[in-house]
C-alpha cells in the first residue's frame, strides 16, 4: 500500500482570483512506514506574494527568484504521486490549486484524482473529533506530536506532521502484522489474507516438571468446583 502525504503553500487563498503554488512538499509511506523517499519544491509563481499568505509560511517573493516554474517540475511531480493514495488535509484547497497548475502548465491529463485517490484528514479528523478544533496544531497538541519547530507553515514539515497525525489518528504505526493490512478510513483493518509463506514455527514442548505441575494446578480447580470440572467430565 503506496500513501503520499502532500501539502501545498500558495500565495494566496482563492485559486479563482489568480492565485499560484510556491511550494509542494510530499512524504511517501509503504505499508504505513516512512520509505524516506520525499518530494518538494519551491516554484516561482509569476505573481506577488499576499502578505497576508507570507505572514503564514514566511516566504518571500525574493525568496523565490530562480526557482523553476510549476510546468519544469509537472512531469516528476506526476511520476511521484502516480497510482498513490494522497493523503491531503483540507484536500479540496490543495487538490484544487494543483489541478489549476496542471492545465496552466498545458497538462490535459485531467484532474488529480485521475491519477490518484484521495483521503482528506480533515474529513476524518472531524469524525473522529466533532464540535472540536482540527487544524493541524491542534491535532498535533491532542496526538502529542512534536510540532515545537513549525513558527511558519512549510509543505514539506506540514506534510512531516500530518503522516505522524494520520499514523496515530488511525491506529497507530505498531510492529505488528495487523498494521500492514489494508485499513479503511477510519484506520479499521480490512478483510485480509496475510502471506505466511516463509514462516516458520517454534515448538516449544513442555518439560515433565510443567506437565506436573499443569496437573496439580488443575486438581486444585477440579476440587474448587461444587459439580467438577468441564474437562474432567467424561463425554
Amino acid at each position: 500500500m503506496r500513501q503520499i502525504v502532500l501539502d501545498t503553500e500558495t500565495t494566496g487563498l482563492e485559486v479563482g482570483q489568480g492565485h499560484r503554488v510556491i511550494e509542494i512538499g510530499c512524504v511517501e509511506l509503504v505499508n504505513r512506514r516512512r520509505s524516506g523517499r520525499h518530494f518538494h519544491q519551491y516554484l516561482q509563481p509569476d505573481r506577488e506574494i499576499d502578505s497576508g499568505a507570507e505572514q503564514v509560511h514566511g516566504i518571500s517573493n525574493e525568496k523565490l527568484v530562480g526557482m523553476p516554474r510549476f510546468a519544469e517540475i509537472a512531469d516528476e511531480l506526476l511520476d511521484f504521486i502516480r497510482g498513490a493514495e494522497l493523503v491531503i488535509h483540507n484536500a479540496g484547497f490543495d487538490v484544487g490549486f494543483l489541478d489549476n497548475e496542471f492545465r496552466l502548465a498545458g497538462r490535459p491529463a485531467g484532474s488529480i484524482q485521475s491519477h490518484c485517490s484521495v483521503l482528506d484528514t480533515l474529513d476524518l479528523a472531524r469524525r473522529l473529533h466533532p464540535g472540536q478544533r482540527n487544524n493541524l496544531d491542534a491535532l498535533c497538541r491532542r496526538y502529542d506530536i512534536d510540532n515545537s519547530g513549525r513558527d511558519y507553515h512549510g509543505a514539506l514539515l506540514d506534510a512531516q506532521l500530518l503522516a505522524d497525525l494520520y499514523l496515530a489518528m488511525t491506529g497507530g504505526q505498531a510492529a505488528l502484522s495487523l498494521d500492514v493490512a489494508p485499513r479503511d478510513a477510519v484506520g479499521r483493518v480490512a478483510d485480509a489474507r496475510l502471506d505466511r509463506s516463509g514462516l516458520r514455527l517454534v515448538v516449544k514442548r513442555a518439560s515433565a516438571a510443567e506437565i506436573e505441575a499443569h496437573e496439580r494446578q488443575l486438581e486444585l480447580l477440579q476440587k474448587s468446583c461444587p459439580q467438577g470440572a468441564l474437562w474432567r467430565r467424561d463425554g
